[in-house]
């Protein structure tokens, strides 16, 4: 199986701040070292140029805002256009520094004046050409933690508008034995291509993954649609030794959008960028269902390198290794109080919802117990089976 761990981008942490603020104090020492006599005073100095000169770009910004979109983006109203463009912390700041210095004497001489002057205008000139400009990887931190993705708006799309309903139907559907065959997992199995390029039919990436039937359809009311149908696939996966299994499955349909997106020139949308929108969005979907109580655990979501698509029946090998892989998990699901079962007799093993072992015997792992037995008891030998 290949291993999401390696290849499904983490969030970043903040080693790189911390790295800037060692940085920054080693450079202090060492300014400190070549000339403590007028230490305090050039670093007060320095914090008001750099105040200054954002504030000054800030001015410009502001202008762009005001002229040309103050009716279509901030309806009309100029404090709009101040919050988008000035940030209030760098102006207290900028008045708070400049307070400072003149109250330990500083005198703005006109060598200084002109020191500030000229910083003012080589940081103006260096936004203007971007030179100054933010590193791809700030933006992309920005993006990702301002949720502003594409990935995320798919994921977050996909959520409320499919997932949050579909999956708890379909774990109702499997608790009433609504399908024909006893499915090896009571999850949905959703497939994502790195490449982001979903068939309409596995069949035609797999011919060991075959149709077999489709669940009963679940009707909503939704935005304006009577009755719209909503339904899952059981698919019959075959592996190399000819043992067969049944699931749900279906590839995530928003990499479709991102795929299109991919092809389509007006979009801007490369494949390398489509990879990481894929990752993303990977990444996204599964903290979006392991947060909502009535999601998690009923999905799976199995990654698919398009490295291996040309190989033969790569995809039931990976459908088959996420199927034998959750027959050793066990979940602990929340308590409900409403379940409220006696104690099981002396000797007979009970699941957490009551029944007993031999009278429910499946593939599905579950978390089984027992009454304690005096320790000075002599032992019992049982060849009970509990095979799956």
């Amino acid at each position: 199986m290949m291993r999401e761990d390696n290849l499904v981008p983490r969030q970043r942490s903040r080693l790189s701040v911390v790295c800037a603020v060692v940085l920054g104090i080693l450079a202090l020492g060492f300014s400190f070292l070549l000339d403590s006599d007028r230490f305090t005073e050039r670093l007060g100095l320095i914090a008001l140029c750099i105040t200054l000169e954002t504030s000054l770009y800030s001015v410009c910004l502001f202008a762009e805002e005001w002229i040309f979109h103050l009716k279509q983006r901030y309806r009309g109203q100029i404090r709009r256009i101040v919050e988008a463009c000035f940030n209030g912390h760098v102006l207290l700041g900028m008045l708070l520094i400049y307070l400072l210095l003149k109250l330990g004497g500083v005198s703005f001489s006109y060598e200084q004046l002109s020191t500030i002057s000229l910083t003012c205008a080589v940081y103006m000139f260096s936004k203007s050409l971007s030179v100054l400009a933010l590193a791809p990887v700030e933006i992309s931190e920005i993006c990702e933690v301002r949720k502003m993705n594409v990935a995320h708006g798919l994921a977050w799309s996909f959520f409320f508008g499919y997932l949050r309903f579909v999956l708890p139907d379909l774990n109702e559907k499997v608790r009433n034995n609504a399908t024909r065959m006893r499915l090896s997992s009571h999850r949905l199995h959703i497939l994502l291509p790195l490449n982001a390029a979903a068939p309409n039919k596995p069949e035609d990436e797999d011919d060991h993954v075959v149709f077999h039937e489709n669940l009963p359809e679940l009707q909503l009311n939704r935005a304006g649609v009577r009755q719209r149908s909503y339904k899952n696939s059981v698919y019959k996966i075959t592996g190399r030794n000819n043992e067969t299994y049944y699931c749900a499955l279906e590839y995530a349909t928003p990499l479709q959008t991102l795929y299109q997106m991919s092809q389509d020139r007006n979009a801007g949308f490369g494949e390398k960028e489509r990879k990481e929108q894929v990752l993303l969005f990977y990444r996204t979907l599964s903290q979006i269902l392991e947060n909502d109580p009535d999601c998690r655990n009923l999905f799976r979501l199995v990654l698919i390198n398009d490295e291996h698509t040309g190989e033969a029946h790569y995809l039931s090998r990976e459908i088959i290794q996420h199927l034998t892989q959750q027959e050793g998990e066990i979940h602990m699901n929340p308590i409900q109080e409403n379940l409220v079962h006696p104690l099981p007799e002396k000797g007979v093993m009970r699941d957490v919802h009551g029944a007993a072992a031999e009278d429910q015997m499946s593939s599905n792992p579950t978390l089984m117990f027992s009454l304690p037995g005096s320790l000075r008891s002599e032992p019992v030998e049982t060849t009970d089976d509990y095979g799956q």
